[in-house]
């Protein structure tokens, strides 16, 4: 399988707007992945709408840490694209982050291409299939 990925939003603090690092990228490059970092294919100060906008049309997965690509999913009751969000106790090493991602891609393959948000953890990824309802807000587990 193969991912089509933005890489974008890596610092969860909202207050700063740092993107992947370039690492996170190459990782998944190496690994047979057509991954992007956001400013190779908009300006790094592009507002989350827009990346998701482009992830949608180039039919691209977005990683992030920033949970406002989860929020603005939810308020728009959008079915796409998929957000693959790090939770912040998966620590903060990138090329940690990737093998992750590389170790449970397989199992969350559908749901990626269903649309879903995907919360990976140390311990578990959970999955929230899109669209988000009114009544539902954040990924199951």
């Amino acid at each position: 399988m193969s991912v089509s990925c933005h890489c974008v939003r890596w610092d969860e603090d909202p207050g700063r707007r740092e993107q992947a690092p370039p690492v996170v990228v190459g990782v998944l490059r190496e690994a047979g992945h057509d991954a992007v970092h956001v400013g190779e294919v908009l300006p790094l100060t592009a507002p989350d709408v827009d990346i998701l906008e482009h992830a949608a049309r180039e039919e691209r997965v977005v990683l992030a840490a920033d949970t406002d690509f989860g929020d603005l999913l939810a308020s728009r009751q959008a079915a796409k694209p998929s957000v693959v969000l790090f939770h912040r106790q998966t620590g903060r090493r990138p090329r940690e982050q990737a093998a992750l991602l590389l170790a449970n891609l397989a199992s969350v393959e559908s749901d990626l291409q269903g649309g879903a948000i995907v919360v990976v953890e140390e311990r578990r990824v959970r999955v929230r299939p899109l669209p988000i309802s009114e009544h539902g807000s954040g990924p199951s587990t």
